[in-house]
């Protein structure tokens, strides 16, 4: 877009709408920004940006710099996951005061994985007006983009550092039958990969979704069975904050259950339950890790 097609739009009947809408004094507004193209903000977000009285960011400097860029100069306010709590306290003041405080995270939507929850739901404590402004959000822009087909979607954020709880977490999601999305950091990439693999099997599909809206943008699918040759491969792959989606659980059908019973019940008579689960899986084409359990929990049974 050139400086005279932005010239026409900020001088079009759109800014004259804006401009008829209510912003309330005493609110806390909710603002999306931008998670890496500085063009995917919304007007609406500009004007109310324009508007407040002070702005509340997880980083001065990181929101000084897009509000340059629009030529927006506001006091700005430090608000992180360090002192979220304590500012808290000092913006309810300020809007039991009157005035209007704009909430912004570094990218994308505040309180999603990112400060701001704590903020809210203390203003909304204190029985003060909290507005949201959509915008960017780096979860659904990559569940846009995946081609999942999928009703249903899980958000589950940053995974824990720690292998031992990372995958206790995994284990509780492995029957979900929604499409699971993750964020990652890079140098946890591989390992995160690794574990998803290893609790969910190597046919579910993940989507890659690595510096979204930026210059250098992946949006890669495939098997997690090929997940981490992919990494491996990828350049950049340890570069740039990652969203990951993973193919829900499939579907329980009756007739396969039963018919994985019976093969399992055969086995058994004959094998251990890693044998029987394995073969079961050979026989069947369904997954080792599941026939496993079904396989275990048959045993257990037979011996009570």
């Amino acid at each position: 877009m050139s400086t005279s097609d932005i010239h026409t739009l900020v001088n079009s009947p759109v800014m004259e709408t804006l401009a008829r809408q209510s912003y309330p004094a005493g609110t806390l507004y909710v603002v999306a920004t931008p998670i890496g193209n500085v063009c995917d903000i919304s007007l609406r977000a500009l004007h109310l940006l324009s508007l407040a009285d002070a702005i509340a960011c997880e980083d001065t400097r990181n929101t000084a710099q897009l509000l340059t860029r629009y030529g927006i100069s506001k006091p700005l306010l430090a608000a992180h996951q360090h002192n979220e709590r304590e500012v808290a306290d000092k913006l309810v003041a300020r809007l039991q005061a009157g005035e209007r405080i704009a909430l912004v995270s570094d990218a994308g939507t505040p309180g999603v994985s990112d400060p701001g929850a704590k903020i809210v739901d203390a203003v909304r404590a204190a029985g003060l007006s909290v507005m949201p402004m959509p915008g960017a959000s780096a979860a659904i822009t990559a569940l846009s983009a995946s081609g999942l087909i999928n009703d249903q979607f899980y958000f589950a954020g940053f995974l824990p550092a720690k292998a031992g709880q990372r995958d206790t977490v995994l284990r509780s999601l492995e029957q979900l039958p929604a499409t699971l999305i993750f964020y990652e950091a890079p140098h946890r990439i591989v390992e995160s990969v690794q574990a998803l693999a290893g609790v969910f099997g190597a046919s579910r599909q993940i989507v890659f979704a690595r510096e979204l809206t930026k210059l250098f943008e992946q949006i890669h699918r495939c098997p997690l069975a090929d997940a981490a040759e992919w990494l491996k491969n990828n350049a950049h792959g340890e570069k740039g904050e990652y969203v990951l989606l993973v193919e829900g659980a499939p579907a329980d059908n009756d007739d396969d259950l039963h018919e994985a019973r019976r093969i399992l019940g055969i086995l058994l008579e004959e094998c251990s339950v890693k044998q029987a689960a394995s073969l079961a899986a050979q026989i069947t084409g369904q997954k080792k890790n599941a026939l496993y359990q079904l396989a275990l929990e048959m045993k257990e049974a037979a011996e009570e």
